[in-house]
């Protein structure tokens, strides 16, 4: 899949992205869905963080959420007028794994069956702000001064085309260990 570079493409790829998501964790008997991840030594050594951080669904579901909201409050807060930055004080990009580790010890407590709730509901929620917005202003450069080099439409790329595309690779890896 090639990255989105137009509305009707990233509107596409991200409800696509999401089905098939959605479909690998339907694939998946109840009971393994609530199992936590089984990664051998090969796994868990990988230097990417999240290897040893997600410990089971619930985790990668919460995870994707919170990087919805990411970009939500983002969009919600320089349209109102308020600079702030897409990675939230007091982190940056150097720093947002500290990020992701506090998005997960805050989750310890949600069920799985609210993650599943909660990530459907976040996905309608960044669908419907990029409804709100023309291809130029997602995918143009200098639309919004606060998104900088970037475009608003790569940013929704990465929260949800792309993150679903994370998810997927670490639950096939889930169902192939066990």
């Amino acid at each position: 899949m090639s990255r989105p570079t137009t509305k009707p493409d990233l509107i596409k790829a991200a409800n696509g992205q999401f089905e098939k998501l959605w479909s690998l964790i339907d694939s998946m008997p109840a009971e393994k869905q609530n199992e936590d991840f089984n990664f051998d030594e090969s796994i868990l050594s990988k230097k990417e963080a999240h290897w040893k951080r997600d410990k089971n669904l619930r985790d990668v579901l919460t995870h994707l959420y919170e990087w919805h909201n990411l970009l939500l409050n983002w969009v919600a807060s320089n349209q109102k007028g308020e600079a702030k930055p897409f990675i939230p004080e007091p982190y940056n990009w150097k720093s947002y794994g500290e990020m992701n580790i506090m998005f997960f010890e805050k989750h310890q407590s949600t069920t799985y069956a609210d993650s599943k709730q909660m990530l459907c509901g976040s996905h309608k929620k960044v669908l419907d702000l990029i409804e709100q917005f023309s291809n130029d202003e997602l995918f143009a450069k200098n639309s919004f001064p606060w998104v900088g080099g970037s475009t608003l439409g790569s940013y929704c790329v990465s929260v949800t085309a792309s993150h679903y595309d994370w998810a997927m690779k670490k639950i096939k890896v889930k169902i192939k260990n066990g």
